[in-house]
């Protein structure tokens, strides 16, 4: 079991095209709320890469390379509702194999599916999110692959913030875990360039210490 970045000049590549297209919102007086229910001064939308060709390339370009890498038997991407749908879809495309998707709870009408598409016992199977924050979302649909009959050979990210509590999860899951961009990347990227202002940097350093118990 694993969780590690794919190649460092790739991660700042990444960091610095979503960075480009504002995909990292950062509101300290306004902060968001996660689904974990933790308060965040900062915000990353991966999902506005899809609407940018050239971006929305580079990052399915590079999540293909790192799974022909890190997962040369895979056999099916399946995509982690619902971000990683989409960037599921364009990776299993370019490698020409199976694509599922896994909801984040079951319909309550049809089939009452969790997994959407054909399920194969045994297959070895690849999940893609879009971001890992405390990972549970993602070790949930993980989890129902497995339950599944098929087998888990590990998950790949666009980003992640690499908490503690994220990597501690990934290794009670006994799932490995593959990323192209992290935090601690986009961060010094941004204050390199002056796209951080000082109290910006102090307040994502208070939060980052504690991000269970932070408040603005």
């Amino acid at each position: 079991m694993s969780i590690q970045k794919f190649e460092d000049n790739l991660a700042v590549e990444i960091a610095n095209a979503l960075a480009s297209i504002q995909a990292i919102k950062i509101q300290p007086d306004k902060p968001f709320t996660w689904a974990s229910g933790w308060k965040s001064p900062i915000y990353c939308d991966n999902r506005l890469s899809l609407s940018y060709p050239a971006i929305r390339t580079k990052v399915k370009d590079a999540l293909v390379a790192l799974i022909k890498k890190q997962y040369p038997e895979v056999e099916c991407i399946a995509g982690v509702a619902t971000a990683g749908i989409p960037q599921g879809a364009l990776v299993a495309d370019a490698l020409d194999i199976p694509f599922i998707y896994i909801r984040s709870k079951s319909k309550s009408h049809g089939m009452e599916n969790m997994i959407e598409g054909e399920a194969k016992k045994g297959a070895k199977v690849v999940l893609i999110e879009d971001l890992i924050s405390t990972g549970g979302s993602s070790l949930q649909a993980a989890e129902a692959v497995r339950a599944a009959g098929m087998d888990v050979l590990g998950m790949a990210a666009i980003f992640t913030y690499g908490f503690p509590i994220s990597e501690d999860n990934f290794k009670q899951h006994n799932v490995d875990l593959a990323y192209l961009s992290d935090y601690e990347t986009l961060i010094d990227l941004m204050v390199k360039d002056g796209r951080l202002k000082e109290e910006q940097l102090e307040t994502l350093k208070a939060w980052r210490d504690n991000p269970a118990q932070w408040e603005n």
